[in-house]
């Protein structure tokens, strides 16, 4: 999309090339070992195995590709953590409507089959999905923030992308279940991103306005597959309807599940992948466009002034209790789950001596240890986002997650290490956080 429309991303860039992981991964694999890392969290990408989604067009140079890296990663003694699907969907698809379409979950099961039938041998630990929320909003298109598809349909075709790949993270775990689980002995998950949302007063109404902002931003993904009772969270399936109601319309804007599909969806899982980075305010309010999700929530959502913030990113405020927070609800509300923390990280302008992301890593993984050492949490790993600074979708290059840097104007794109990789390995070696 950015290489057709550069004026998409901040800085007009795009992600031609971006850090060329294609032809230095074995660059990133060798700054990984030694920098202690027993895990890489990596995509693959739909397009590059399927380019237009099918099962009936292979692409065997993407094969190879992922077959190369996963070798690279094991021979280096590093665990491959594979996520499916990162928001790359082949354009043919989107074409016939993408996720709003309910035939997406044929053509993912097909795909997951693929990945399994190829990779599946040697990578045990599978994400369906990463950040639920963060895509579907592409079918939303309500806000500054440009996501792709970028279809503007807020309260509706957001919904129903929900709906579908909800029943396709289902299908894919039970094709593995059933198929796959036996001779290959992996496990299969989604990973679910959130802020963590604070009451802005102690008053009835703001705590439950701020129970109205997770489940519609974190618990509408998770609550149907990690609860006892499965399905949407019950105030969000309650105000959708009433709202839908209101409208005039003939049925509800969130798709209904029958007590078949409820069932079938409830409980595909072997770990719950976690991403957080921030923390925000809530109070009772309408906000949004009609219809839209953040107007069914009926919330006011905003940031304590007196947090730090980062300088490249308006969202980004440093709250590390409330990363303890969220791990603590998930643990309380989700029957005590595996969870692997998938993303946690800090963006600034890419300076070699990133202090702000060490003290960052080094509260959030203090506030880790609390969920775990005080509130029981069964955290069974950790993930910083990210190894190199890259392509941050329509922000183009202009934060800095990377605990490497990346000089994007230097055709060999080098990988110079920052001092919070050096943090990292610290870490890694002495199994404590340094304090100095």
């Amino acid at each position: 999309m950015l290489h057709e429309h550069p004026e998409y991303s901040t800085d007009r860039q795009n992600g031609d090339v971006a850090d060329d992981s294609y032809h230095l991964y074995k660059e990133d694999i060798k700054i990984l070992k030694e920098t202690g890392m027993n895990q890489y969290r990596f995509s693959i990408a739909w397009t590059r195995i399927m380019p237009t989604g099918e099962a009936n067009n292979i692409n065997q140079a993407g094969i190879d590709y992922y077959n190369n890296l996963i070798n690279e990663v094991l021979d280096n003694g590093i665990l491959p953590v594979v996520t499916m699907y990162h928001w790359d969907l082949p354009q043919w698809l989107q074409d016939l409507g993408g996720w709003t379409n309910p035939i997406i979950v044929d053509y993912f099961e097909d795909y997951a089959r693929v990945l399994f039938e190829n990779f599946g041998d040697r990578v045990k630990w599978w994400i369906t999905f990463n950040e639920p929320l963060s895509f579907v909003s592409g079918y939303a298109g309500d806000g500054s923030y440009i996501q792709a598809p970028w279809i503007k349909k807020p309260g509706v075709g957001d919904y129903l992308a929900t709906h579908h790949l909800l029943i396709a993270h289902a299908r894919a775990y039970h094709l593995y279940d059933e198929q796959y689980r036996t001779k290959q002995q992996g496990k299969v998950g989604i990973t679910i991103n959130s802020y963590w949302f604070e009451p802005m007063t102690n008053s009835t109404e703001d705590i439950a306005a701020a129970d109205r902002a997770i489940q519609f931003a974190f618990g509408m993904f998770a609550h149907p597959i990690f609860s006892t009772e499965g399905d949407y969270p019950p105030i969000v399936r309650e105000l959708v309807d009433k709202q839908s109601k209101a409208e005039g319309r003939t049925r509800s804007r969130l798709p209904v599940f029958s007590k078949e599909m409820v069932e079938y969806i409830r409980g595909t899982y072997d770990f719950f992948g976690l991403n957080y980075y921030s923390s925000k305010l809530v109070t009772s309010g309408v906000t949004g466009s009609n219809p839209s999700r953040e107007r069914d929530a009926g919330v006011v959502i905003s940031a304590d002034p007196s947090w730090p913030t980062s300088p490249v990113t308006s969202w980004l405020q440093v709250v590390p209790w409330g990363f303890r927070k969220l791990i603590t609800w998930v643990h309380e509300n989700y029957n005590a789950p595996a969870i692997l923390i998938t993303e946690n990280g800090y963006s600034d302008d890419g300076t070699l001596e990133d202090t702000d992301r060490i003290n960052y890593f080094k509260s959030h993984l203090t506030e880790l240890l609390k969920a775990v050492n005080e509130n029981g949490a069964n955290v069974i790993g950790y993930t910083a986002w990210s190894l190199l600074d890259n392509l941050e979708w329509a922000t183009g290059y202009t934060q800095k997650f990377g605990v490497f840097y990346v000089n994007f104007t230097d055709p060999a794109r080098p990988r110079i290490p920052k001092a919070s990789s050096q943090f990292l390995k610290q870490l890694i070696q002495t199994r404590e956080i340094p304090q100095d």
